[in-house]
This record gives structure tokens, sequence and C-alpha cells, in this order.
């Protein structure tokens, strides 16, 4: 084929670049030129030539998918430009960029009048005691975090024990749960000693020595496979660890398995299947912190951590029972973690009680210089924090909408009354109705730029599921300026929504059914006031924990959501807490 025949070709089967691409690649290697010379030069000069890949009409069409309708002298005007872009595209493909570089477009939760503490307070736990070691230490597999560092700060447990025992859970359970992607064993056992070591010669680290505990597969720990659910990606090891991880791993934790995530951070199916609900196996873990979920509410470990970009770490807390926290935007380093969306995956701990994460919390809340999203400011815990002085606030029609299932609504009424018990004074409000749907914009483009080499390299091909490449290819066809003016609605949004809830502490609202929608996921609740206040305080950046809070009448769990103010993590989890030690949810657990 000749470079003239090739550039009638591609003329006539505009306006798919793709394809044209690489017969590009085929014909320049066929003649013994190198295809990088092709991006940068021979098809930008390709590009010169009169016969226009973009013509009237294709253009005209692209405006349609825009939404635009421009007049014939205005096509002609901007025609050459649209050309002209197109080696601009290809020549931009051809520089190489780090998939974990993010743009140097920070997102920031923090809007004109937003109060944040400064000062570092000392950090204070519960005071435990007369806490024993159970005779058959298998019974501890459900207790709180914060208690098995109390066994094992006290020498009556050592770390190796504790982590032979979730291990031989992990095991066990996993052929009936689907949760594990990756035993660290070798690992894990490793650490556990050096944890006893240490110990043994009085150098105590903090309530997470020696605590077994498991991380999303979309975290990478080096030396073992970081395989983002998929098939596209199931013998992937990177060199790189994470900063969570890292940070734990000086707190003195001890990483026992990489547990599974839908695939690409999506819902509860992956390369090995679905991860089940353990309370119903017949049930899956809903979103894609499903394997964290799922295996702290089995007892498999003592704590996970999992990532959230629009509820993947507070929806499977919801399904499985776990009390989740997604906290503040920026409050947590994402480096080493797969990106889904620059400016709103966060990452955050699954566990048994809110006390738990705000320990968890204190671990990994550190600026990394690496994720510069991240803010340098203190958490500051006190468990005996008086509640009764926090300001309450509560959506008052998201509790009253019809349509919802009696027993999640009596289960949150079940909340209001607790709250009130303890000295709360709750104070109703209502929500405006905000666009969230169109912020669905913001999440697709950055996917896409995310896995955009991906897709064009037809490595899509590769996936389990072969429509989640169908997100990807839409990126391709949003305006930019749509996606900047999504942005911008969303600071409109931030401020406006910063206004309603800025005179509270905590927000206490009731969250999303998963199970009414099934496949449908969010579909059926789009514009209800308990969706739009779930998915506004997630684009605001706002911290959230899922609390269990019941049963549905069928036995599975139920959960209320607490909402606190931007980096004011330990407000919400003191009223988390207070609510849990008087409901005592938390020490249900599912039999096996």
């Amino acid at each position: 084929m000749s470079l003239d025949s090739l550039r009638n070709e591609v003329a006539t089967t505009a306006p798919d670049p793709a394809p044209n691409r690489r017969r590009f690649l085929a014909y320049f290697s066929s003649i013994g030129l190198s295809s990088t010379l092709l991006p940068g030069v021979l098809w930008a000069k390709l590009q010169g030539h009169p016969t226009q890949l973009v013509t009237a009409s294709v253009l005209r069409d692209a405006l349609t998918v825009a939404g635009l309708e421009f007049t014939d002298q205005e096509e002609q005007e901007i025609l050459q430009g649209v050309n002209q872009n197109l080696s601009r595209y290809q020549a931009l493909r051809t520089i190489p960029i780090d998939p974990t570089l993010a743009p140097p477009l920070y997102f920031n939760p923090i809007v004109p009048g937003t109060r944040v503490e400064r000062q570092r307070k000392p950090f204070r736990t519960s005071q435990l005691s007369s806490l024993h070691r159970p005779t058959n230490l298998e019974d501890a597999a459900f207790w709180p975090t914060l208690h098995l560092g109390y066994l094992i700060k006290t020498r009556q447990v050592k770390s190796l024990e504790l982590t032979e025992m979730y291990l031989g859970r992990l095991k066990r359970y996993n052929p009936k749960l689907n949760c594990v992607v990756t035993l660290t064993e070798d690992l894990a056992i490793r650490q556990a000693r050096r944890a006893d070591r240490e110990i043994a010669a009085g150098s105590y680290r903090g309530p997470l020595h020696g605590i077994p505990w498991g991380c999303k597969d979309i975290i990478s720990v080096p030396g073992y496979p970081t395989t983002w659910g998929s098939d596209a990606f199931r013998n992937q090891i990177l060199d790189t660890e994470a900063t969570v991880p890292r940070l734990l791993r000086k707190s003195g934790a001890v990483l026992i398995a990489k547990l599974s995530t839908g695939e690409l951070a999506g819902g509860d199916q992956w390369f090995g299947g679905r991860t089940n609900n353990p309370w119903d196996p017949m049930e899956g873990s809903s979103g894609s912190s499903a394997g964290p979920a799922c295996a702290t509410a089995a007892g498999l470990v003592a704590f996970a951590i999992g990532t959230d970009t629009g509820g993947s770490i507070l929806c499977p807390s919801s399904i499985c029972g776990t009390t989740g926290l997604r906290p503040t935007f920026g409050r947590v380093s994402r480096y080493g973690v797969m990106t889904r969306s620059w400016t709103q995956d966060r990452i955050g701990p699954l566990c048994r009680t809110a006390e738990d994460c705000a320990l968890v919390l204190r671990a990994i809340t550190r600026p990394d210089e690496l994720d510069l999203s991240v803010i340098d400011l203190p958490f500051n815990w006190d468990a005996d924090i008086e509640i009764q002085n926090l300001r309450v606030g509560y959506p008052e029609s998201a509790f009253d909408e019809n349509g919802r299932s009696e027993d999640w609504k009596q289960n949150d009424q079940a909340v209001l009354n607790e709250l009130r018990s303890l000295g709360i004074k709750l104070e109703p409000f209502e929500m405006p109705k905000f666009l969230v749907d169109v912020l669905t914009l913001v999440g697709t483009v950055e996917l896409g730029a995310s896995f955009d080499e991906f897709l064009r390299t037809d490595q899509e091909t590769n996936l389990t599921n072969k429509n989640r490449a169908k997100s990807f290819r839409e990126s391709r066809v949003i305006p930019a300026v749509e996606y900047i003016q999504a942005q911008r609605a969303r600071a409109a949004m931030m401020r406006r929504f910063a206004e309603i809830v800025s005179r509270f502490d905590v927000v206490v609202a009731p969250f999303v059914n998963m199970r009414a929608t099934g496949v449908a996921f969010w579909d059926g609740f789009v514009g209800t006031p308990i969706y739009d206040h779930f998915r506004v305080s997630c684009d605001c950046g706002y911290p959230a924990v899922s609390v269990p809070n019941g049963f549905t009448f069928d036995g599975k769990p139920t959960s209320i959501m607490f909402v606190g103010g931007l980096y004011r993590e330990a407000q919400m989890l003191a009223l988390a807490k207070a609510y849990q030690e008087r409901a005592g949810w938390y020490q249900k657990h599912p039999v096996l």
C-alpha cells in the first residue's frame, strides 16, 4: 500500500481515528520506519494535506454530540483548527505519562468561610480495664481493634498468635465468601514476629502494633500482585509501596491479605467471581470495597482499608454491617492507589467500631509530598468528648420519605430516639434540590483520562467484564468545556451545601438501601432526599461514617450515616461511638 492510497483510505473512513492510526503504524513498520515517529511527525504532516480527516458533516455530527449548533460559516471557520488539533492529540500521545501522575489541578473541599482546626491536641482513646484473653483465641475474632490492641499491649496475646488465628479464618471461610485475592502470609508472619520482638523489648508503637489487617487490591504492596480486580491486571506486580500500607507498617500493623475489589474499583464482581455478604452468601457485598467490608464483617481481619469514589466504602459497609469511614477529601494520601477520579477518590478504614476507625485514621493521616491534595491538619480524637455540646442536625424529609421499606424506616427512627436519649438536641433541616447527577461527568472524564492509553492500545479486550470499557469510550465524547463547567457547578454546590450544614457539627442521615435497586444500583434513588444528601456530601468532599443500626425483617444489616464537618472527623466519630455503645449493634456478627 502506498502512502497516497493509505491517505485516501483514511479520507473515506474518517472519523474513527483509532483504526486509521493502527493502519499507519502497520504501514510505516512495513517499510522499515520507526512507528514512534508517526504521531509526532508523519501524522502531523499528513494533517497538512488538503484532504481533511474531519469534514463539515463530521464536525456537524460532533457538535450534535456536544449539544451545540453553529452556522455553516462558523463551522467552516473552526474546521481547520479542529483538524490541526488531531495532530496535537497525536503528539500529546507520544509523551510518556506515569499512570500515577495526577494533573497539577488539585481539588480542595474548603470554601470561603470554612473553619478548620489547626491546633494539635493529645490523642485520647477509651480507657480499658479487666479485659482478659478468651480461652479460645478465636472468640476474639470479632473484638474491636482497640480491645485486641489492649491484649497485645498487656502481653496477654502475641501478634503471631493473633495473625495465625486470622490467617486460619481467611483460609477456612474464603471459599464461601470469595473476598481474598492474595494471602500475604509470609510477610504477615515476618511482621508479626517483629512486632512481638519489639513489644517484648519495651518498644510499643501504639494501638495498631501487631494488629492483622487487610487492604483492597487496588492498593500497591511491593512483591505481591495488585490486580485491580481485573483479568487485564491479574499478573501486575508494582514496585511501589503505597503510602497507607507504609504508614500502617510504621505503626506496627501486620498485613495479612490483599482483599477483593470489584473490577477497576467498581461493584463487587472481579476476575475471581463475586464477593459475597457474610450475612447472606447468596447476596453480593455491594460497592468496590467489597472484600474489605466482607472480611471485616466476617471476622477474618481486625480491620481493613478500602477506597471510596462515590460510595465504595459506605455502601459495602452498609450491606455487610461494618463501620466504614470515608474521610474528608485531602485527609489521606492516595499515592500508590489505582485512580478512578483525582478529584473524588478517597481512602479510609472499615472496622468494627467508630473508635477503631479513629485509631486507624490517626495512623494514616499524614502528608507525604506525593499526593499534593493532602492538607496537613490535625486529627484530634478524644473519646471522652462531651457529645451533648455537639450541634446535630438531620434532614427531616429524608427520614419521612415515602416508598422506603418499613424496616429501614423503623431502624432510622430508632437512631433519632437513641440520640435524644443521650441528651442530644436534634435540629431538623431541609436539603435543597441539587442537580447532583450532572457531576457524573466529572468521574467519567477522569476515569477515561486515567485509562486513556489502556483504551487506545486495545487492552480493554483483556477486561473480565468487557462492558467496563464503555465509560472509557463515553469519556472521549464529553467536551472539555462541559467537564470544566461541571466542576464549576460542583464549586457552587459546595458553597451552598456549606451554608446549610456549617451550623452543625454533625448531621445524621438515612442511608440508601442498596438492596432495593438490585443491579440498577443508584438509578432507583436519583432525585430522592436520601440520595441527594449522600451524593452531595460525597461530591463536596465531606467525611461520613456508615454505622450498623439494626436488621431488616429477613435478618440483613441496615445502617445510618453520620456526616461531619470538613476535617472534623473527630466530632462525627464521637457521636457515632456514643450511639454504637448505646445501641450495641456492632456486637452482632454473622454465624459462618
